[in-house]
């Protein structure tokens, strides 16, 4: 069985979708769930774009073992010195260099020749292996790149010391057949091809990505580059648990696999969706809400019948678990401990006993507790921002004749208690301007997102917003049984992390440039 590398770039390429603004807290757990998934290669960032940046590869270089951690450089000799910086301790560093090689982008962007695009890189790969034992090399725009010179930029690539060379559909143009056929072409055109890897790195623009990335498998390719939940620029990039997926039920047809810890997908998916705040489709293949939901009555009939009649997945294999235990106001600490172990969660003594108090404060409220709902309360505490702010009481006075009046008490961290009243046009308005009266921040609020976290009229709602201040962009969340205190938890999480942000001005405005 062929084994496929995975290349994880959701801390990267994945964050450079839009309003997605991580911190380094955020990017190192979702390294170390990456880890437990069982990814290859984990490129955490682009350090060269700002110290915030390098300093957020070098925590998750600092914090990964099991896996080989990746830094993006264009290149340049500056960027390549500052990815040598950030994977400092690292277990297994990788440098992945990259330089456009299309015709439009050599015309438009580079404004060089192929022949000067050939020296750049070859340049670039050389100076990288002075730093580094492991090079990849990505032609930007390869799908749009004319054969015979992707051929001799790869070839070129091999002499100078490349190990991955890495083929990406930068704006999702390819077809299967014109992406299998590029991987083709080179396996047989290009000499010492035998003595690297070849990458795959698509993205989604016109809804291929996967199948793309399989095409790239079935004619050579034995690594696939993606994100998870297919996050990432524009339409995002290739999902990686589609293809492990695709691989893993289709063994007999594709003759290859990867080493994902299947059991894994569905929770990494959840912290993906929760630590970035791109809400997952319900119709998303593998992970999302109603991919193993039958509600046509053949297919329900089906089911009851033989599982396999609809079902080619086992919810099982993703790491979804049907309830063993009812969870509710007269569950034990016992109980609670056990079904956090049976959701993934290994917690110590001290927040094991933090959530169990949030968990029988959420009891008194629902009849029964769900899954969801335990997973949204550990989420919400796993990753955490320094508490300028912490919200004490709201009230909210509020008639369809009548303008909405908030009151808001906000402890501090040096103890004091803000109170302050607001009227706006709406519940939620009023309680922002009165936050925004006690803080003395002055923020525009970008977006607002909510959504239950599980079923029914006593269901968990969570809040989503992003505020901007003074060029700096942060994501908040909140949740609660009530939406309102949902929405308060929110913005203030999300003052707090601009406070936190303008500590390092550099990460907060980095460039968030359209790369590969």
């Amino acid at each position: 069985m062929k084994k496929i590398y995975i290349f994880d770039t959701t801390l990267r390429d994945g964050e450079q979708s839009p309003g997605v603004n991580l911190n380094t807290q955020e990017k190192v757990e979702i390294a170390l769930q990456l880890e437990k998934l069982g990814v290859d290669r984990i490129e955490a960032g682009f350090p060269a774009a700002s110290p915030g940046d390098l300093a957020a590869v070098n925590a998750v270089a600092r914090a990964v073992k099991n896996a080989s951690v990746i830094g993006l450089a264009r290149s340049r000799e500056k960027d390549i010195e500052a990815v040598s910086e950030a994977l400092k301790g690292a277990q297994d560093p990788c440098l992945h260099l990259f330089l456009a090689t299309s015709p439009i982008h050599r015309q438009y962007k580079l404004r060089m020749d192929k022949q000067q695009v050939l020296e750049t890189a070859e340049a670039a790969i050389r100076y990288a292996r002075k730093f580094f034992d492991k090079v990849e090399f990505s032609p930007e725009d390869a799908g749009r790149t004319e054969l015979d010179f992707l051929c001799e930029v790869t070839e070129m690539a091999v002499r100078a010391g490349a190990t991955v060379v890495n083929i990406p559909d930068t704006v999702g143009y390819m077809t299967p057949s014109e992406f299998g056929n590029i991987f083709k072409t080179l396996r047989e055109n290009v000499k010492g091809i035998e003595k690297i890897q070849l990458s795959a790195h698509c993205h989604d623009d016109l809804g291929m990505a996967t199948a793309n990335a399989l095409a790239a498998i079935e004619n050579g390719a034995e690594q696939i580059e993606g994100t998870i939940n297919g996050i990432g620029e524009r339409a995002g990039n290739t999902s990686i648990e589609e293809v492990a997926m695709a691989l893993e039920t289709r063994q007999s047809y594709y003759g290859a696999k990867t080493s994902l810890v299947l059991s894994e997908i569905y929770r990494t998916s959840r912290l993906v969706s929760k630590l970035t705040g791109m809400v997952v489709p319900g119709n998303k293949a593998i992970v999302g809400a109603n991919a193993f939901a039958h509600e046509s009555g053949i297919h329900q009939d089906g089911m009851l019948k033989e599982k396999t009649t609809y079902e080619i997945i086992s919810p099982e294999t993703i790491g979804l678990k049907e309830s063993k235990l009812v969870m509710g106001k007269h569950s034990g600490r016992h109980a609670f401990r056990e079904k956090l172990l049976d959701l993934g969660y290994d917690l110590n003594e001290e927040q094991v006993n933090e959530a169990f108090a949030k968990f029988k404060d959420l009891a008194d409220k629902k009849k029964n507790v769900l899954d969801e709902d335990i997973r949204a309360l550990i989420e919400e505490k796993l990753i955490t921002t320094p508490e300028v702010f912490s919200l004490n009481t709201i009230q909210v006075a509020y008639g369809n004749h009548s303008v909405p009046t908030a009151t808001v008490r906000i402890d501090t961290i040096d103890g004091k208690v803000l109170e302050e009243v607001a009227l706006g046009n709406g519940s939620v308005d009023a309680i922002y301007k009165a936050i925004d009266k006690a803080t003395s921040e002055e923020v525009e609020l970008e977006d607002y997102k909510i959504k239950s976290v599980s079923q029914g009229r006593d269901a968990l709602g969570e809040v989503h917003v992003i505020l901007a201040q003074d060029g700096i962009s942060v994501q908040g969340r909140g949740v609660s049984t009530d939406i309102l205190e949902a929405s308060a938890k929110a913005y203030i999480d999300a003052i707090n992390r601009l406070i936190d942000k303008r500590k390092d001005p550099g990460s907060a405005r980095r460039d968030k440039m359209s790369l590969i």
